[in-house]
């Protein structure tokens, strides 16, 4: 029987790179299921498969082996069109580099996704108004990404993640490029958002203030995972992490 509180889940997941003189196992077998409606936190250091494993959940990669799961669905059985609609209209993307059109206002930045997804263009540029004052950012519709803070900008993505009503946002290391109080607002941000449109939220971080508002935390290392835990179950004091120095 299904269980429909997962909705994600991987089952033995593994991949490797063919780098000619060697192969590399970016990751080693990860099983885990995820539930609607959480906020999962997956850390580890660079290099530690995180990435690699957002891309196979996110269906960005096929795994070398074993199988990803949204909602029961088995990822690898969709074709290329299937899987384009999923990654429109289920999974929000937000990414570190915030990845916005520097040509385009904040507006049309959020809209394109919108239009993407089959909305005429009016509508979708309401949308794109109603998703950019949900994130605080009605006051600069008009703005260029040039005209707008490094928050400004993590939060205009954030309005481009959600304009379509995903039922998962996938956000890769979204605090990676802010200081540590505009870090601190988007984390809170994407917490509101989990709380107030039910969306699960999957952040690929190495960032320890995201534990604040994560429900579990899911630590990759070497590419396996090597601890799940529940937020507090979490020892955290000044400088360490369950004894574990963060520097």
């Amino acid at each position: 029987m299904t269980d429909n509180s997962v909705i994600i889940k991987t089952d033995a997941v593994t991949k490797k790179y063919d780098m000619g003189a060697e192969i590399v196992h970016a990751l080693r077998g990860i099983s885990l299921e995820i539930h609607r409606g959480t906020y999962v936190s997956i850390m580890g250091p660079s290099g530690s498969g995180k990435s690699t494993f957002f891309n196979m959940i996110g269906g960005l990669d096929q795994p070398s082996t074993g199988d990803v799961f949204m909602e029961g669905q088995r990822l690898r059985d969709l074709s290329s069109g299937q899987m384009a609609w999923i990654r429109c209209h289920k999974i929000g993307f937000i990414f570190q580099s915030f990845n916005l059109i520097a040509s385009m206002t904040a507006l049309e930045n959020v809209a394109i996704a919108r239009i993407f997804s089959g909305r005429n263009p009016t509508d979708a540029r309401q949308d794109a108004s109603d998703s950019l004052e949900q994130v605080g950012l009605g006051h600069r519709l008009h703005h260029l990404p040039s005209e707008l803070s490094g928050g400004q900008q993590q939060r205009v993505a954030i309005a481009r993640a959600i304009v379509n009503h995903p039922d998962v946002i996938l956000a890769d290391e979204p605090t990676g490029n802010l200081d540590l109080r505009t870090g601190e607002e988007i984390i809170q941000l994407l917490g509101r958002m989990k709380t107030e449109m039910n969306i699960t939220v999957i952040s690929a971080t190495h960032d320890m203030k995201m534990l604040s508002a994560s429900d579990e935390v899911v630590w990759i290392d070497d590419g396996a995972v090597s601890r799940v835990a529940k937020r507090d179950e979490v020892k955290i004091e000044v400088g360490t992490i369950d004894g574990q120095d963060l520097a």
